[in-house]
Protein backbone atom coordinates (compact mmCIF):
# COMPACT_ATOMS: atom_id res chain seq x y z
CA UNK A 1 0.00 0.00 0.00
CA UNK A 2 0.88 3.58 -0.58
CA UNK A 3 2.05 5.31 2.69
CA UNK A 4 1.44 8.98 3.25
CA UNK A 5 4.90 10.30 3.82
CA UNK A 6 7.45 10.54 1.20
CA UNK A 7 10.22 8.79 3.56
CA UNK A 8 8.11 6.07 5.04
CA UNK A 9 8.98 2.76 5.22
CA UNK A 10 7.38 -0.32 4.22
CA UNK A 11 9.63 -3.60 5.41
CA UNK A 12 8.81 -7.34 4.64
CA UNK A 13 10.87 -9.50 6.60
CA UNK A 14 10.78 -12.67 4.54
CA UNK A 15 10.07 -10.68 1.32
CA UNK A 16 5.96 -11.59 1.06
CA UNK A 17 4.56 -9.57 -2.35
CA UNK A 18 1.80 -6.82 -0.89
CA UNK A 19 -0.61 -6.55 -0.17
CA UNK A 20 -0.43 -10.18 0.67
CA UNK A 21 1.75 -9.45 3.94
CA UNK A 22 -0.35 -7.12 5.25
CA UNK A 23 -3.27 -9.08 4.91
CA UNK A 24 -2.09 -12.18 6.55
CA UNK A 25 -2.38 -10.09 9.55
CA UNK A 26 -4.26 -11.25 12.59
CA UNK A 27 -2.15 -8.54 15.15
CA UNK A 28 -0.94 -5.56 15.08
CA UNK A 29 0.88 -3.20 17.24
CA UNK A 30 0.26 0.36 16.28
CA UNK A 31 2.84 2.65 18.51
CA UNK A 32 4.67 6.12 18.64
CA UNK A 33 8.02 5.33 18.72
CA UNK A 34 10.10 2.86 17.51
CA UNK A 35 10.96 -0.06 20.24
CA UNK A 36 6.98 0.77 21.37
CA UNK A 37 5.93 -1.83 20.26
CA UNK A 38 8.87 -4.28 21.53
CA UNK A 39 7.72 -3.28 24.97
CA UNK A 40 4.49 -2.83 24.46
CA UNK A 41 2.94 -4.64 22.42
CA UNK A 42 5.71 -8.20 23.10
CA UNK A 43 2.15 -9.97 23.98
CA UNK A 44 1.52 -9.77 20.21
CA UNK A 45 4.88 -10.97 19.07
CA UNK A 46 4.46 -13.67 20.88
CA UNK A 47 1.51 -15.00 20.14
CA UNK A 48 2.27 -14.74 16.31
CA UNK A 49 5.85 -16.04 16.50
CA UNK A 50 6.08 -19.04 14.32
CA UNK A 51 2.77 -19.36 14.21
CA UNK A 52 1.74 -20.25 9.92
CA UNK A 53 -1.93 -19.08 11.11
CA UNK A 54 -1.13 -16.10 13.10
CA UNK A 55 1.14 -12.51 12.00
CA UNK A 56 1.69 -9.54 13.74
CA UNK A 57 2.31 -6.15 12.09
CA UNK A 58 4.08 -3.54 13.14
CA UNK A 59 3.29 0.31 13.07
CA UNK A 60 5.50 3.13 14.25
CA UNK A 61 3.95 6.48 13.94
CA UNK A 62 6.69 8.47 14.42
CA UNK A 63 10.37 9.65 12.79
CA UNK A 64 12.59 8.70 15.49
CA UNK A 65 14.09 12.34 15.70
CA UNK A 66 14.98 14.09 19.16
CA UNK A 67 15.34 11.17 21.09
CA UNK A 68 17.79 11.09 24.20
CA UNK A 69 21.59 10.30 22.94
CA UNK A 70 24.39 9.97 24.59
CA UNK A 71 27.94 8.04 24.22
CA UNK A 72 28.45 7.42 20.97
CA UNK A 73 25.23 8.68 19.84
CA UNK A 74 26.00 12.05 21.70
CA UNK A 75 27.30 14.02 18.73
CA UNK A 76 24.93 11.86 16.35
CA UNK A 77 21.98 14.61 14.17
CA UNK A 78 18.50 14.51 14.57
CA UNK A 79 18.64 12.69 10.60
CA UNK A 80 21.16 10.52 11.47
CA UNK A 81 19.18 9.27 14.71
CA UNK A 82 16.29 8.90 12.23
CA UNK A 83 18.05 6.77 10.33
CA UNK A 84 19.73 4.75 13.11
CA UNK A 85 16.88 4.22 14.54
CA UNK A 86 14.77 2.85 11.53
CA UNK A 87 17.06 -0.11 10.87
CA UNK A 88 16.87 -1.23 14.25
CA UNK A 89 13.20 -1.41 13.97
CA UNK A 90 13.66 -3.45 10.90
CA UNK A 91 16.01 -5.41 12.60
CA UNK A 92 13.35 -6.09 15.38
CA UNK A 93 10.88 -6.77 12.32
CA UNK A 94 13.36 -9.45 11.41
CA UNK A 95 14.04 -10.93 14.99
CA UNK A 96 10.45 -10.93 15.77
CA UNK A 97 9.16 -12.52 12.07
CA UNK A 98 6.77 -9.50 11.58
CA UNK A 99 4.16 -10.29 8.77
CA UNK A 100 5.22 -6.48 8.26
CA UNK A 101 6.61 -3.33 9.70
CA UNK A 102 5.31 0.10 8.67
CA UNK A 103 7.14 3.02 9.79
CA UNK A 104 4.82 6.36 8.60
CA UNK A 105 7.67 9.09 9.28
CA UNK A 106 5.23 11.87 10.78
CA UNK A 107 7.22 14.26 13.20
CA UNK A 108 5.73 14.32 16.32
CA UNK A 109 4.41 17.88 16.23
CA UNK A 110 1.98 16.86 13.86
CA UNK A 111 0.84 14.15 16.01
CA UNK A 112 0.20 16.28 18.37
CA UNK A 113 -1.64 18.87 16.83
CA UNK A 114 -5.86 18.16 17.21
CA UNK A 115 -6.82 19.92 14.35
CA UNK A 116 -4.74 17.31 12.11
CA UNK A 117 -6.55 14.15 10.79
CA UNK A 118 -3.74 12.64 8.86
CA UNK A 119 -2.50 9.93 11.24
CA UNK A 120 -6.22 8.39 11.65
CA UNK A 121 -6.54 8.48 7.83
CA UNK A 122 -3.94 6.75 7.59
CA UNK A 123 -4.71 4.27 10.24
CA UNK A 124 -7.53 3.58 9.29
CA UNK A 125 -6.27 2.76 5.86
CA UNK A 126 -4.17 0.42 7.03
CA UNK A 127 -6.65 -1.62 9.59
CA UNK A 128 -8.79 -1.26 6.36
CA UNK A 129 -5.93 -3.92 4.50
CA UNK A 130 -4.97 -5.27 7.36
CA UNK A 131 -8.11 -6.81 9.41
CA UNK A 132 -6.28 -7.54 12.15
CA UNK A 133 -8.30 -9.27 14.84
CA UNK A 134 -6.17 -7.83 18.12
CA UNK A 135 -5.00 -4.17 18.01
CA UNK A 136 -2.13 -3.42 20.64
CA UNK A 137 -1.76 0.46 21.48
CA UNK A 138 -0.69 2.78 23.77
CA UNK A 139 -2.99 3.55 27.02
CA UNK A 140 -4.66 6.80 27.86
CA UNK A 141 -3.52 6.78 31.29
CA UNK A 142 0.32 7.65 29.46
CA UNK A 143 1.89 10.35 30.53
CA UNK A 144 3.68 11.06 27.10
CA UNK A 145 1.78 13.67 25.10
CA UNK A 146 2.74 11.47 21.41
CA UNK A 147 1.67 8.41 23.07
CA UNK A 148 -1.63 9.79 23.86
CA UNK A 149 -1.82 11.26 20.34
CA UNK A 150 -1.29 8.07 19.14
CA UNK A 151 -3.89 6.00 21.10
CA UNK A 152 -6.56 8.48 20.39
CA UNK A 153 -6.30 8.35 16.68
CA UNK A 154 -6.50 4.62 16.78
CA UNK A 155 -9.23 5.08 18.35
CA UNK A 156 -10.52 7.31 16.35
CA UNK A 157 -9.36 5.16 12.96
CA UNK A 158 -11.11 2.41 14.24
CA UNK A 159 -14.12 4.52 14.73
CA UNK A 160 -14.12 5.39 11.15
CA UNK A 161 -14.64 1.53 10.02
CA UNK A 162 -17.95 -0.68 10.02
CA UNK A 163 -18.64 -2.69 12.80
CA UNK A 164 -17.75 -5.84 11.35
CA UNK A 165 -14.64 -4.79 10.15
CA UNK A 166 -13.57 -3.44 13.60
CA UNK A 167 -10.83 -5.64 15.43
CA UNK A 168 -12.33 -7.93 18.37
CA UNK A 169 -9.91 -6.58 20.56
CA UNK A 170 -8.19 -3.64 21.55
CA UNK A 171 -5.38 -3.46 24.46
CA UNK A 172 -3.61 -0.06 25.74
CA UNK A 173 -1.02 -1.26 27.18
CA UNK A 174 2.26 0.09 29.47
CA UNK A 175 4.80 2.09 28.11
CA UNK A 176 4.73 5.88 29.87
CA UNK A 177 3.15 4.96 32.38
CA UNK A 178 2.23 1.31 34.01
CA UNK A 179 -1.38 0.30 35.03
CA UNK A 180 -0.47 -1.49 38.46
CA UNK A 181 -3.27 1.37 40.00
CA UNK A 182 -6.03 -0.41 38.35
CA UNK A 183 -8.46 -1.99 39.67
CA UNK A 184 -7.49 -5.96 39.69
CA UNK A 185 -10.59 -7.14 38.24
CA UNK A 186 -10.56 -4.37 35.24
CA UNK A 187 -6.93 -5.33 34.59
CA UNK A 188 -6.28 -7.04 31.12
CA UNK A 189 -3.32 -9.50 32.32
CA UNK A 190 -0.62 -10.46 29.25
CA UNK A 191 1.44 -13.28 30.07
CA UNK A 192 4.68 -13.79 28.23
CA UNK A 193 6.42 -16.09 30.70
CA UNK A 194 8.70 -18.11 29.35
CA UNK A 195 9.93 -15.94 26.55
CA UNK A 196 12.98 -14.51 28.24
CA UNK A 197 15.30 -14.92 25.34
CA UNK A 198 12.82 -13.06 22.89
CA UNK A 199 11.98 -10.13 24.62
CA UNK A 200 16.02 -9.47 25.72
CA UNK A 201 16.72 -9.90 22.09
CA UNK A 202 13.80 -7.29 20.60
CA UNK A 203 14.25 -4.71 23.14
CA UNK A 204 18.31 -5.40 23.01
CA UNK A 205 18.39 -4.62 19.35
CA UNK A 206 17.87 -0.64 20.19
CA UNK A 207 20.78 0.08 20.72
CA UNK A 208 20.86 3.77 20.19
CA UNK A 209 18.48 3.89 22.98
CA UNK A 210 20.25 1.74 25.32
CA UNK A 211 24.07 3.06 24.84
CA UNK A 212 22.25 6.45 24.38
CA UNK A 213 21.29 6.81 27.82
CA UNK A 214 17.86 4.85 28.54
CA UNK A 215 18.22 0.80 29.86
CA UNK A 216 14.56 0.10 28.04
CA UNK A 217 16.12 -3.52 28.19
CA UNK A 218 16.49 -4.12 31.83
CA UNK A 219 13.36 -1.78 32.94
CA UNK A 220 11.16 -3.27 30.43
CA UNK A 221 11.84 -6.90 31.78
CA UNK A 222 12.22 -6.21 35.61
CA UNK A 223 8.44 -4.19 34.99
CA UNK A 224 7.07 -7.62 33.73
CA UNK A 225 8.85 -9.56 36.23
CA UNK A 226 6.79 -7.56 39.23
CA UNK A 227 3.85 -7.20 37.63
CA UNK A 228 3.61 -11.10 37.99
CA UNK A 229 5.08 -10.90 41.64
CA UNK A 230 2.74 -8.40 43.07
CA UNK A 231 -0.19 -9.29 41.23
CA UNK A 232 -1.72 -11.74 43.86
CA UNK A 233 -0.77 -10.96 47.23
CA UNK A 234 -1.76 -14.26 48.54
CA UNK A 235 -1.10 -16.69 46.55
CA UNK A 236 2.41 -18.15 44.50
CA UNK A 237 2.94 -16.97 41.48
CA UNK A 238 1.96 -18.97 38.40
CA UNK A 239 3.24 -16.34 36.17
CA UNK A 240 6.90 -15.27 35.66
CA UNK A 241 6.31 -12.31 33.03
CA UNK A 242 2.94 -10.18 32.96
CA UNK A 243 2.05 -6.83 30.94
CA UNK A 244 -0.95 -5.01 32.16
CA UNK A 245 -3.18 -3.83 29.76
CA UNK A 246 -6.51 -1.57 29.72
CA UNK A 247 -9.57 -2.77 27.45
CA UNK A 248 -10.42 -0.69 25.18
CA UNK A 249 -13.01 -2.60 23.28
CA UNK A 250 -15.65 -1.41 24.84
CA UNK A 251 -14.58 2.31 23.05
CA UNK A 252 -14.51 0.05 19.72
CA UNK A 253 -17.82 -1.48 20.28
CA UNK A 254 -19.78 1.94 21.37
CA UNK A 255 -19.26 4.79 19.35
CA UNK A 256 -20.63 6.95 22.04
CA UNK A 257 -18.35 6.07 24.74
CA UNK A 258 -16.31 8.99 25.64
CA UNK A 259 -12.39 7.68 25.90
CA UNK A 260 -12.22 10.87 28.72
CA UNK A 261 -14.78 9.54 30.65
CA UNK A 262 -14.05 5.70 30.48
CA UNK A 263 -10.74 6.08 31.50
CA UNK A 264 -11.30 8.83 34.18
CA UNK A 265 -13.94 5.81 35.14
CA UNK A 266 -10.95 3.62 36.20
CA UNK A 267 -9.50 6.54 37.69
CA UNK A 268 -12.67 7.15 40.73
CA UNK A 269 -12.25 3.57 41.00
CA UNK A 270 -8.70 3.57 42.64
CA UNK A 271 -9.58 6.59 44.32
CA UNK A 272 -12.78 4.72 46.02
CA UNK A 273 -10.79 1.88 46.51
CA UNK A 274 -7.95 3.82 48.14
CA UNK A 275 -10.14 6.16 50.23
CA UNK A 276 -12.58 2.70 51.75
CA UNK A 277 -8.88 1.06 52.60
CA UNK A 278 -7.39 3.62 54.86
CA UNK A 279 -10.96 5.28 56.28
CA UNK A 280 -11.67 1.49 57.73
CA UNK A 281 -7.98 1.35 59.16
CA UNK A 282 -8.49 5.12 60.69
CA UNK A 283 -11.47 3.83 61.93
CA UNK A 284 -13.72 6.42 59.94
Amino acid sequence: MKLHNTNADCFVPDSTAMPGALERTTHIGIGAHQDDLEIMAFHGIVDCYGQPDKWFTGVTCTNGAGSPRAGIYARHTDEMMQGIRRREQRDAASVGRYAAMLQLDYPSSILKDTRNTTLRDELAAILRVTRPDVVYTHNPADKHDTHLAVVVATISAVRTLPKQERPAKMYGCEVWRDLDWMPDEKKVTLDVSGKDNLAATLTGLFDSQISGGKRYDLATIGRRRANATYFASHGVDTSDQLIFAMDLTPLVQDDKLGLLEYVTGFIDTFKMDVTARLSSRLGR
